[in-house]
């Protein structure tokens, strides 16, 4: 059961992470292509962390609040 939970737990931050990614780059008017190029990452990894199929670094995670000019903290700010 504690596995079951982990699991549920886990896809769920990659879910939500996606989603703040998305949300953020088109209010930047950014497309994936364009995000991936500003934060030096390839164009399918962006989409794939927007899927929540990637489960992302610490350091992508600055590369990209970098890339989005915002803070880490203002990423991982889930509501």
């Amino acid at each position: 059961m504690h596995t079951l939970v982990s699991m549920q737990s886990k896809e769920e931050i990659l879910i939500k992470f996606g989603e703040r990614v998305r949300k953020i780059r088109k209010e930047k008017g950014l497309s994936q292509e364009q995000l991936a190029f500003k934060a030096d990452l390839h164009r399918t990894y962006i989409g794939m962390i927007e899927r929540a199929e990637k489960n992302i670094t610490l350091i992508n995670i600055q590369k990209i609040a970098k890339a989005l000019e915002i803070s880490e903290y203002q990423l991982l700010k889930f509501s």
